[in-house]
């Protein structure tokens, strides 16, 4: 609903205030899906994300590669604000099929479970969320503009945005259910978090190889978010705390790095380039390794 109203509301401020309400729904939905997977999947946590995450991944490939030719095809940007936003109404059908045999959630105790402020682990969990959403969602916005700057054309410089949600998807599932199987949790991040660090640097400092940098840094997001929402159902044994842990982590995560984009065009106006941008994104990257 929130999307379809920003399609049509005049003038910038009425699009930035309506996109609020996509980040709630998202939001909620990013809580109260590592419940269904601790209800659900109990004995295989990171293959239970890694399904969710896929649909993510392939709905976020979609979206990315049909962006510019939507907007050629109907009315410019709010058209791909209209359909895409449409086709999302098709998930309420969807969930209302598969979900018509849940049995009602009756709480167990009077109050819900405390966000573990004082928990050193959910703050460690918190950092590391934090800092890959300041990377991905930094490259996400700025990445098709900054190579429009190098003289790249909208389309091929939207694509590299694409490809790399392409490349997500066999990691999205693969790394989970390997992760379930052999290895720590912190051996599969060390080797992600590596090879997003690399890529970064090859945007910034080699951008002639700017197709390789968006498959290796697909391969490296597809795997990481999905591990990264399995570390709340890690640390909890009751699906009420895997929702309170995940509620901290996405909450102050997403509230910090929501500075991100803003904060990299700032930079970009203030230098004149986007290489600066870039640069930041790769310091991110290497915190992000460091932590």
């Amino acid at each position: 609903l929130f999307g379809v109203a920003r399609a049509l509301v005049p003038g910038v401020v009425g699009v930035v205030l309506l996109t609020f309400g996509v980040g709630l729904g998202m939001g909620i939905l990013g809580a109260v899906m590592p419940i269904a997977v601790k209800e659900r999947f109990a004995h295989r946590p990171a293959f239970g994300t890694g399904v969710y995450s896929l649909g993510i991944n392939l709905g976020a490939a979609g979206a990315a590669a049909a962006a510019v030719p939507l907007a050629n095809a109907t009315w410019g940007w709010r058209g791909t604000f209209t359909v895409i936003s449409a086709l999302t109404a098709a998930i309420v059908v969807v969930w209302l099929v598969l979900s018509r045999d849940e049995p009602a959630h009756r709480p167990t105790e009077l109050r819900p479970p405390r966000l573990p402020w004082r928990s050193g682990t959910a703050w460690q969990m918190t950092a590391v969320f934090c800092l890959m959403a300041i990377v991905y969602y930094g490259y996400n916005a700025w990445l098709p503009d900054a190579f429009q700057e190098r003289g790249w054309s909208e389309s091929s410089a939207g694509a590299l945005v694409s490809v790399s949600a392409i490349c997500a998807l066999p990691t999205t599932i693969g790394v989970p259910y390997l992760a379930d199987r052999m290895w720590s949790r912190r051996a599969y991040f060390v080797v992600l978090f590596g090879i997003t660090t690399l890529a970064m640097v090859g945007f910034a400092a080699l951008p002639g190889g700017a197709w390789a940098w968006a498959v290796l840094i697909g391969l490296a997001v597809g795997g990481l978010f999905p591990m990264l929402m399995t570390l709340p159902l890690d640390v909890s044994d009751r699906p009420a705390d895997v929702g309170a842990v995940a509620g901290m982590m996405l909450g102050v995560g997403y509230t910090l790095a929501s500075v991100a984009p803003f904060a990299l065009g700032a930079i970009r106006d203030a230098t004149g380039s986007y290489a600066a941008s870039l640069w930041v994104l790769v310091g991110g990257a290497g915190l992000l390794l460091a932590v």
